[in-house]
């Protein structure tokens, strides 16, 4: 089940081109360009006559034009031309997709037309900021369903065993973790104090020592997740802390677009708060990421073999709570939603 009423996304904007294209969104297929104006147009990937994808046929002008039998169709799904002469069929028309070019991503809306709200997109502070790096990849097909990318970026616990050279250290094992729910998803953190800096950061820090390390990690509806990382000298972090001038943020962005029951998208980059032009560090940063989600797609891709063969029920551990109740609260939303559309449509 699908949250439909929500934006996600849908490609990297350099993804998209004056090209006919097909992506799929919610297991439904939709032809995606860009028009004249460098607007992207996405539209229902099916020619209402014989069902073959728009996105066979050919931009014609700002029209798409099937590549069966003609008929063309023009940004906002309505059928323009048909062979045959005299009217055109008023069922001869797909359907189109709002969507928003923001953060270097499209967006697209999957539910009501009416109601998409483009303010609704998350919002990233400091992604445009001088002061303040950025390092991306491309996006990484996951052979699972998004939840479990959900429930994994819920989890600081795992990175003790999936992530052993980069990410992880002893603290990451058992040091407690508190769950906050809040308007729009369920955050798990934990500060660990006086601990040895994780393989991955101690390359990066710019202070010499131990520290205090708080791992962030935070879902919200339907699939966005905000994993931030702070290292600060030993002493100065906590809850009440003051952090020092030479602490060190960053701040993961992930985005898991469903595209099946069991295949997901997903896109990804990081934001830090020291050395913004320094194009070494990024790269490094990005092949170092990139392999530790590496890591994880290895695991889920086996755990959603696992799920989808067990003989026995799975179990529950307390380190779980932050997903499960990410999970209870979604499958609510999305229940009523549906009511709301049953609803609409009686």
């Amino acid at each position: 089940m699908f949250l439909k009423n929500a934006w996600y996304v849908a490609a990297w904007s350099h993804e998209v081109t004056q090209s006919l294209q097909q992506i799929i969104v919610l297991g439904e297929k939709i032809c995606v360009f860009r028009n004249s104006q460098d607007e992207v147009i996405a539209l229902e990937d099916a020619c209402p006559h014989r069902k073959l994808p728009l996105s066979k046929g050919r931009i014609k002008g700002d029209n798409v034009e099937c590549g069966y039998h003609g008929l063309t169709f023009d940004c906002a799904g309505q059928c323009v031309w048909a062979p045959g002469g005299g009217r055109i069929p008023s069922a001869a028309k797909v359907r189109p997709y709002p969507v928003h070019e923001k953060y270097g991503l499209v967006w697209i809306w999957m539910g009501n037309a009416a109601i998409a709200d483009a303010d609704d997109i998350i919002d990233i502070p400091n992604f445009d900021s001088p002061d303040w790096g950025i390092n991306r990849g491309a996006a990484m097909e996951l052979q699972c369903n998004y939840l479990l990318m959900c429930d994994n970026l819920l989890d600081p616990t795992h990175v003790a065993w999936v992530h052993e050279s980069s990410f992880a250290q002893a603290a990451t094992k058992d040091a407690p973790l508190k769950v906050t729910r809040t308007d729009n998803g369920v955050i798990v953190h934990r500060w660990m104090m006086n601990v040895e800096p994780a393989p991955f950061y101690a390359k990066i820090v710019e202070f010499d020592g131990n520290c205090d390390r708080l791992q962030h990690y935070e879902v919200r509806y339907p699939s966005h997740a905000l994993i931030r990382a702070v290292f600060t000298p030993a002493g100065t972090g906590g809850p009440d802390g003051t952090l020092d001038e030479k602490t060190f943020v960053m701040d993961s962005y992930n985005f898991m677009t469903p595209t099946t029951e069991t295949e997901t998208r997903y896109y990804w980059f990081q934001l830090r708060n020291i050395r913004p032009d320094d194009e070494e560090l990024s790269q490094m940063m990005s092949e170092d990421v990139r392999h530790a989600f590496e890591e994880d797609r290895a695991v889920l891709n086996q755990v959603q073999i696992g799920m989808n063969s067990k003989t026995s029920p799975h179990i529950d551990l307390s380190i779980d709570a932050g997903q499960l109740r990410f999970r209870r609260q979604l499958e609510a939303m999305i229940v009523e939603e549906r009511m709301v559309d049953e609803k609409m449509q009686a």
